[in-house]
């Protein structure tokens, strides 16, 4: 059961979501897009990629951010898989996602985790009811954390990204495909909840999907700006073809923020990796860890050359205090223009 104060807070990230909001046409190509504060940004659940592209805001986010603190404060300071914690992130997303229109699912997976071999897990699964079902594109992020520590960077700083675009998106935008967004539990053992996500699809199923783009870790204090798609000698580190084109569009998205230069490098084997085994296009945003900066990244990015990306990853003082917004904005951007991309495209990947 949730605390009232974690209520109130889903309710003052909701807004009007609940409220019938009409479809409207796409900008034409080239338009302009507004400022944020205009087109009714102050209402969610606006049904259009113009209103996301103006609406999207890292205090959006931040709000969701803050929320996932207050759970881990209530459940001994972490939400990792199979503690309660955990559980009460799930019924948050859900809870957000089913108040901005979405039809939203809580499918369970197998798990051996930490906590308790084999037990049940949960993921949390959302799609626009519009776009063409046949062509999914999707978008992910883990919902869990270690046990040492909230995970608000790690990787609640991924959820809270998801969560603002869904909510400023709506259930039922102008799209040519549609778009499903993913959060996935137990990536830190060994990534089991997508795992089980992707195995339990069926051929056809796992067809329709034409792409997959993962989010974890997009706020760090000494963050690098990081993509990952495209690059290696391998379908396992550059993913199946068109990645590539999946890292390109996100890294010229990031650079359209003002980052200069984003590096793309090689996947790691995260939650994109059920994607990849299965022949799914996949790209991903991450912004470093526990590797330190270099001096030309430093030159180029900013921060402390020699110093750790994130020097509170997997530890106690993931909260709150350890996001940076700016980085948080400027990936939320980029990922947002990212996805926009893809919902509208007609291009095939694969």
């Amino acid at each position: 059961m949730k605390s009232s104060a974690t209520l109130s807070r889903r309710a003052k990230v909701v807004g009007v979501a609940t409220a019938t909001v009409a479809a409207l046409a796409l900008a034409p190509a080239g338009a302009a897009i507004a400022a944020p504060g205009s087109q009714g940004c102050e209402n969610r659940n606006n049904n259009t990629i113009a209103s996301l592209l103006a609406c999207v805001d890292a205090d959006g986010a931040r709000e969701h951010l803050e929320a996932l603190q207050e759970i881990a404060d209530e459940n001994g300071g972490n939400r990792s898989a199979g503690s309660r914690g955990y559980e009460a992130s799930v019924d948050y997303v859900a809870g957000v996602l089913r108040g901005a229109g979405f039809a939203t699912d809580t499918p369970t997976y197998g798990s051996d985790g930490h906590r308790d071999r084999g037990a049940t897990g949960r993921n949390a699964i959302a799609q626009t009811g519009t776009g063409d079902p046949g062509r999914v594109v999707v978008v992910g992020a883990h919902l869990d954390s270690v046990p040492e520590g909230p995970g608000i960077v790690d990787n609640g700083s991924g959820v809270a990204t998801l969560l603002e675009i869904a909510t400023r998106l709506g259930a039922q935008p102008e799209v040519r495909n549609a778009v499903r967004f993913a959060f996935f539990g137990s990536e830190e053992n060994d990534a089991e909840g997508s795992r089980a996500y992707v195995d339990g699809l069926s051929r056809d199923d796992r067809q329709k999907i034409k792409l997959y783009v993962n989010v974890d870790m997009v706020a760090s204090p000494n963050a690098g700006y990081i993509v990952q798609g495209g690059a290696g000698e391998d379908e396992e580190s550059a993913g199946p073809p068109g990645s590539a084109t999946v890292g390109g569009v996100l890294a010229a998205e990031l650079a359209k923020t003002g980052v200069a230069t984003p590096e793309i490098t090689e996947f790691v084997g995260d939650d994109e990796s059920a994607f990849i085994d299965a022949g799914i296009p996949a790209g991903g945003a991450e912004n470093g860890d526990a590797k330190k900066k270099t001096a030309e990244q430093a030159r180029i990015w900013g921060g402390q050359a020699g110093e750790v990306y994130d020097r509170c990853y997997h530890q106690a003082c993931d909260g709150i205090g350890n996001v940076n917004r700016e980085v948080l904005s400027n990936y939320l951007k980029a990922i947002a223009t990212t996805l926009a991309h893809f919902a509208t495209s007609t291009d095939d990947l694969r």
